[in-house]
């Protein structure tokens, strides 16, 4: 039997298949392209030395979705496949909602059809809105500051309604904080299209020279150095919570959610200076007004997923630094030769 990994070719989905394969089990992923390339699948054989089967789809087919559980035998699915920047979910709203729900809704009628009822879903701490208090525990009230939190929120009520109307469901829903870092090998890690939008590959280009200088916005927030605190997971721990989660729907539990965070806060002063002293390279920045809608601090509290999934991050910032360089000097145009 097969793991079906949507957006499986994207920056978590390709480094979660290297682990599921590194573990035996039989992959078969389904992408698009939207948010990666084609050549992250050889960069995935290359470092696992194994196989996997792919199938070229945009889960809002649902025919061309059919074909693939037509011709694999898939006991579960881990589901990536989204759009996922924030700032243009507030741009396109329609196309946000249009995607992310309509796939989630094709994916869940199919895996029901075919009785495959065991799915890890990759949902977002936006859905925590922001936060009363810190550490984030799971019990926090839910809420959404633009599109793509909301549509992560609307996919965990489905499925919460799924599991209510069909305790066969098996369901663990993550609640991602803020991957960075890269496959030690340097073959795959996040490559975003345009200007990136989240803080390491800022960094990283601004290293390599691709960028001048990194923009970090605010510096009078309540934290220890005045700019903005959060909670980074390397890539490759935050894949292998993946795989707890799925050792864990083996026993048949229902659904649960588990924040998968380190615990520990950094500001992005604490980034900089981190990259700075693994990489030995200057990182150009400048402070630049706060923006709308970001908060002061924002880590998790990952009790639960150690007790309950038998999961802890295990790689910390320098890591998290060095792996994120290698990954950006061996690859200064990302997956673009």
């Amino acid at each position: 039997m097969s793991i079906l990994v949507t957006g499986g070719a994207g920056f978590i989905g390709s480094h979660t298949v290297v682990e599921l394969l590194a573990a035996g089990k039989e992959v078969v992923i389904a992408d698009n392209f939207i948010n990666s390339k084609p050549v992250v699948l050889d960069r995935i054989r290359q470092i696992s030395g194994k196989d996997f089967k792919f199938y070229n789809v945009d889960l809002c087919d649902k025919t061309a979705l059919e074909v693939v559980f037509a011709s694999e035998k898939i006991d579960s699915a881990i589901h990536f496949a989204g759009l996922k920047a924030v700032g243009e979910s507030v741009s396109i709203p329609l196309r946000y909602y249009q995607n992310n729900l309509i796939s989630t809704l094709n994916l869940c009628e199919l895996m029901a059809k075919y009785n495959c009822k065991n799915i890890v879903f990759s949902s977002s701490a936006t859905v925590y809105g922001k936060p009363a208090s810190v550490p984030i525990k799971e019990d926090f009230p839910n809420s959404a500051t633009n599109p793509y939190g909301e549509t992560k929120l609307m996919i965990e009520h489905i499925l919460k309604d799924l599991y209510r109307a069909d305790s066969e469901w098996n369901t663990a829903i993550l609640r991602y904080f803020n991957p960075i870092g890269a496959h030690e090998s340097g073959l795959i890690g996040e490559d975003p299209s345009g200007i990136p939008n989240n803080l390491m590959p800022y960094i990283t280009q601004v290293s390599i020279g691709k960028r001048e200088c990194l923009s970090v916005y605010g510096n009078d927030y309540a934290t220890h150095d005045g700019t903005g605190v959060r909670d980074y997971i390397h890539v490759v721990d935050l894949a292998k919570a993946h795989l707890a989660a799925l050792n864990w729907l083996s026993n048949k539990p229902g659904l649960d959610i588990f924040n998968i965070g380190t615990g520990h806060g950094y500001s992005v002063l604490d980034i900089v200076k981190a990259y700075e002293k693994a990489t030995g390279k200057k990182i150009n920045y400048k402070i630049a007004p706060r923006r709308p809608g970001d908060i002061d601090e924002c880590y998790a509290d990952p009790t639960k997923a150690r007790e309950v999934l038998g999961w802890e991050a295990k790689l910390g910032i320098d890591e998290m630094c060095r792996d994120a360089a290698r990954w950006q000097e061996k690859n200064p145009n990302g997956y673009d030769a």
